[in-house]
């Protein structure tokens, strides 16, 4: 790794000759050749498998590559000829590993067995299937029950995922936290307030259909580049697209088709945001109460005049509850307060609310730039609020779409990965079954971090993912992380959780999604739910990187067998003989969402699931949609009149899909060769006395006994508004307290940091370098 980023700006657009190029380099760094024709042929389409990273939607007639940059890149990651071996764990420590950054950890390539935790060597040793689940099931049955966390990423399949949580109510807790904690819980708890749903309204074939579409704080080029499909094909219809997101993002500027021979051969990219407008970081509900007071004004003078309303008033009388409320605080909020929370001008907020209002149907985007602030679910109730005051809620070409990461992560909520206890059908479960589901909530990701810090857990059981990367309040974590007494990594790479070890830790090595699952009724299918609610089928097309792998509902259901007692109405080893009875089962608990389960897996573009507000039936305390009057126009933190404490966001590379790091280069953002650079606006850097591509320290601005702070930070002139800078995830996480979150999800707060920057008088090397310590008591 570099030790100095090299900074251009990007003037290409998103795909195109350089999304070709990123492929063509990728495919060689990994030697993965022989995955290349499958992308083309198996990958996203029926029949085929589907794709491990973005859940963006799987369109029925799909496109000669329904795939992305970012797609290939994970297809490659998997598939590579790289081993993880015995021999590779025989010739390194810990220690030394501990040493090495993220990518070149998971660039060793693919676990090819099942490894333990060594003390006396610091090594992982080869250890058999059989002796691991014994012993994991043994250690299982001594802790009480409270005391073990069932961690699961995005990455598993609907069957995995119904039988983990199955697993995890039968031993007896509901301590269920997932990946969706991190990122989209916002969502599944403002939703549900405002329209009775925890999931978007909006399916492919609306985009055909809306004559608008809004986005608030999603970078479309990086996190969801098939979207970019969708959104040229709506913009050769002429309809705008405006955005609101506080970097300049390429995907969101232009998009050169690689499927398209002519705008290739000319060089002759699509616009696809026709407004485009940087607000602050947490600045979003005052730009949406501008709009929304901008339209009330405009309402005003329509009634006046005796001409047609810009407010839907029908929708609103017969299906809103609370808009009086809402109206009143609307109008009682200044423009200057608004501008100065907004950091952008009343003029360009009223321009993208006059587009709003000449729509008939508006589709309204949003990704972790809502969902990541202390207000996140303020944020997301006034993008709602915004919706309903046109009646763009309920009918074709409208609606709301929160844009999910990994590609299950919305489906394993679906079938049961819940902590909340209201969430799932439990008397359903217990009469099928025949055990008593725990009734009390488990424990989130937050909860389950402050848990561990606190010694009350035992042990921890990681479905995926990469725990102690992903959290906040790292560098305490790791530290706590030790005193555990079991944890428990089913992976299929080497990543830096792996390297913090429990008093006793297993290395779990399973297949991924694109390798041939083959067990007793032969090869199997798994299936996985997109961002629009659509059920997808998934069949593995390659051989398996070792014969000693195992799947994730054989390795879930061998846990099961070792740590539970036997039930006869659970037969484990039966449905992982054929996961086709595991979708009866799931079937069966959820009757409404997956009746014919296994009849229905070969739709084209999948089957969606019922969302009642789609026919605008509202699930919810009042019976209708509500409006929600926010707390404040501001959604992060209050920085007083302190204007050298700034809002740091945390962001992915093009580089890069969660906490898995394919390289060192941010291509849309024209960065090369580092991930230790910060984002600053110009101004911001001069005023506080930082060389331009001079070195410095983040230090997070709090006052909790905690010292946070991490050096050795390239300083980039970036367009950001003033006030806000930005830098990468997962290595900026140190930064982040635990109680940092969103107050009522307790979603880490990760898009709006304090803290404060200051030059270092030296270059140090780009490796993370943290100190974080207790004060004393």
């Amino acid at each position: 790794m570099a030790d100095r980023a090299r900074h251009q700006t990007y003037t290409q657009p998103t795909g195109g000759w350089g999304s070709i190029k990123s492929l063509a380099k990728h495919v060689t760094k990994q030697g993965a050749f022989a995955a290349a024709p499958g992308l083309v042929r198996d990958h996203n389409k029926t029949g085929g498998y589907m794709c491990t990273s973005c859940a963006w939607a799987k369109p029925a007639k799909p496109h000669f590559g329904e795939f992305c940059e970012n797609g290939a890149k994970a297809t490659f990651w998997d598939l590579t000829p790289r081993r993880a071996d015995r021999a590779f764990f025989a010739r390194h420590t810990l220690s030394e590993l501990r040493k090495r950054d993220d990518f070149a950890l998971e660039n060793e390539g693919r676990l090819t067995e099942p490894m333990r935790y060594d003390p006396a060597s610091d090594r992982y040793v080869p250890v058999s299937w059989d002796e691991a689940f014994a012993d994991i099931g043994a250690r299982l049955k001594g802790y009480d029950r409270e005391s073990v966390v069932f961690y699961m990423s995005g990455r598993g399949s609907l069957e995995t995922s119904f039988m983990y949580q199955l697993l995890a109510r039968m031993y007896g807790n509901n301590n269920l936290p997932d990946s969706s904690n991190m990122c989209h819980e916002t969502t599944s708890v403002a939703l549900p307030q405002s329209i009775g749903t925890p999931v978007g309204t909006v399916l492919l074939e609306d985009f055909a259909q809306t004559d608008c579409i809004l986005s608030f704080g999603q970078n479309v080029g990086t996190n969801s580049p098939r979207l970019l499909h969708t959104l040229e094909e709506v913009r050769e219809r002429n309809v705008p697209i405006v955005v609101f997101n506080p970097l300049r993002e390429r995907g969101w500027e232009e998009f050169l088709n690689p499927q398209h021979i002519g705008q290739m051969v000319t060089n002759s990219p699509v616009q696809i945001a026709t407004q485009y407008y940087q607000p602050r970081a947490g600045g979003d509900i005052a730009v949406m109460m501008g709009m929304a007071k901008a339209l009330l004004a405009w309402d005003d003078d329509s009634k006046a005049a005796g001409a047609k309303r810009v407010l839907d008033i029908a929708f609103i009388d017969e299906h809103t509850h609370g808009f009086d409320a809402f109206e009143s605080r609307v109008r009682a909020c200044l423009w200057e307060d608004i501008v100065r929370e907004a950091g952008i001008a009343r003029g360009e907020i009223e321009a993208a609310a006059r587009t709003y209002a000449n729509a008939n149907s508006v589709i309204a985007i949003y990704g972790m730039g809502l969902t990541q602030h202390r207000l996140g679910v303020d944020n997301v109730q006034m993008l709602m609020n915004l919706l309903f005051m046109r009646g763009n809620i309920g009918k074709k070409g409208a609606g709301i779409c929160p844009i999910r990461g990994h590609s299950n992560v919305q489906g394993q909520r679906t079938v049961g990965i819940a902590e909340k206890t209201d969430l799932v059908p439990l008397d359903r479960l217990a009469e099928r079954y025949s055990f008593s589901p725990p009734r009390q909530d488990g424990l989130n990701t937050v909860e389950a971090c402050e848990a561990i810090i606190e010694g009350k857990i035992r042990a921890f059981i990681g479905l995926g993912g990469n725990f102690l990367r992903a959290i906040p309040e790292r560098e305490l974590m790791e530290e706590r992380w030790r005193d555990l007494d079991l944890s428990v990594q089913i992976a299929t790479k080497l990543n830096r959780t792996h390297l913090v070890p429990a008093k006793t830790t297993y290395l779990l090595p399973t297949l991924v999604r694109s390798e041939i699952d083959e067990q007793a009724t032969g090869p199997q299918i798994v299936t996985m739910e997109d961002s629009t609610t659509r059920i997808h089928a998934s069949r593995g097309k390659y051989k398996p990187a070792s014969p000693h792998l195992r799947s994730e509902p054989r390795i879930v259901a061998e846990i099961a067998k070792a740590a539970l007692l036997p039930n006869g109405r659970v037969p484990w080893d039966e449905w992982v003989g054929d996961y086709a009875l595991v979708r009866d089962e799931i079937a069966a608990i959820f009757p409404a969402d997956f009746g014919d389960f296994n009849a229905r897996l070969d739709i084209p573009g999948g089957f969606a699931r019922p969302v009642a507000a789609r026919d605008r039936a509202w699930e919810t305390n009042t019976g209708r949609a509500n409006f929600k009057v926010p707390q404040a126009l501001n959604a992060s933190f209050d920085e007083g009149n302190d204007p050298d404490i700034l809002r740091l966001i945390t962001l992915r590379s093009n580089d890069q899909f969660n906490t898995t790091v394919y390289g060192y280069d941010d291509r849309l953002r024209g960065i090369h060769g580092s991930r230790m650079i910060v984002m600053m606006n110009r101004k911001d850097r001069e005023r506080l006395g930082i060389e331009k591509d001079g070195t410095a320290r983040l230090t997070t601005a709090v006052d909790d006994g905690i010292h946070r702070s991490m050096g050795g930070f390239q300083v980039i002139d970036y367009d950001l508004p003033s006030g806000t800078i930005a830098a990468y995830y997962p290595e900026c996480n140190a930064l982040i307290p635990l109680w940092h979150y969103s107050q009522e999800s307790k979603t880490p707060a990760a898009k709006s940091v304090p803290v404060r920057i200051e030059a270092e008088r030296r270059i140090i090397p780009g490796h993370l370098k943290v100190t974080a310590s207790r004060a004393a008591n």
